[in-house]
């Protein structure tokens, strides 16, 4: 059986060339060159044809995509997957804390990036991982993960017009006095660091929405919707006026009463890249998290 990723469409373009419904559909220049040259096959109604074979009303093209390559150093290792959702096209996953997203240097395994290849294995995929939300490695909740990459194509450009959205509860120091606010600050790397950010003005473009949920012992339970995904937004605008991150060390935050950042991605929300249908995922927030407020 042949594992490889397909797509089937049904044209409706008159007097179209196959290359250019391809193009409508959504396939990149970069993909129909892997499918032409690295063993991938384009069929229209079961025969194999090029991308200059002129289409009909009501052909049926099957697009099949080469197999894909592992990434470098990713290895494939069984381990627990808390799945919430799963279809032909995206993973979405619940992340435990103190676990990485991808293999690092410091942790070449453990990852969800090794435990979602293991899973392809087991399941005979043809498809290496492409992880569509990241979460830091202290960073509990909802992932989303395209199992191909023209799904993390299609998915890569939801994030960029704001289409996918993400919804985080964290508990912060202090008493966040407005009840509502938005935190439209740029963020780049630290000078003195490869890791750490900054609110700096040469920095990209950020924008997080701040709702304050309850106060209590000094302490702020907030929800936060991102507009953009930079590279610890949420820790760095909370830290910048002022509220860290219970347990963020890295930017000012105390570990007295939690050991790691006290932040869930509780809300996902992104419209299906082949159906088109709206999908929505929630997670709770973990007890070690609610009883600091509690």
């Amino acid at each position: 059986m042949d594992k490889r990723f397909q797509l089937q469409f049904i044209n409706s373009i008159e007097n179209a060339l196959l290359r250019d419904a391809i193009a409508q559909w959504g396939i990149s220049k970069r993909a129909l060159t892997a499918i032409k040259f690295d063993g991938g096959t384009l069929l229209v109604n079961g025969e194999e044809k090029n991308v200059r074979h002129s289409l009909k009303i009501g052909d049926v093209v099957t697009i099949i995509f080469p197999q894909e390559e592992v990434s470098e150093g990713l290895t494939a290792q069984e381990g627990p997957l808390a799945i919430v959702y799963e279809d032909e096209a995206v993973l979405v996953l619940d992340k435990p804390s103190f676990m990485n997203s991808i293999p690092s240097r410091e942790h070449l395994n453990g990852s969800i990036a090794n435990y979602v290849y293991g899973y392809f294995v087991q399941q005979q995929l043809a498809s290496t991982v492409h992880i569509v939300t990241r979460l830091d490695r202290d960073t509990s909740g909802l992932m989303v993960i395209a199992k191909h990459r023209h799904i993390h194509h299609i998915m890569s450009g939801q994030q960029k017009n704001g289409s996918i959205h993400r919804e985080y509860e964290a508990i912060v120091e202090g008493y966040v006095e407005q009840d509502q606010q938005s935190i439209i600050l740029p963020i780049g790397r630290k000078d003195t660091s490869i890791i750490e950010r900054e609110v700096r003005a040469d920095g990209q473009f950020a924008h997080t929405d701040v709702s304050v949920i309850a106060r209590k012992n000094n302490l702020t339970h907030i929800r936060l919707k991102l507009h953009t995904g930079r590279t610890h937004q949420i820790r760095v605008h909370m830290a910048h006026i002022g509220h860290p991150l219970v347990g963020d060390e890295l930017y000012g935050g105390s570990r007295t009463l939690f050991n790691r950042q006290a932040l869930h991605c509780r809300n996902i929300q992104f419209e299906h890249p082949l159906t088109k249908e709206n999908m929505q995922f929630c997670s709770n927030l973990p007890p070690e998290i609610s009883n600091l407020i509690n």
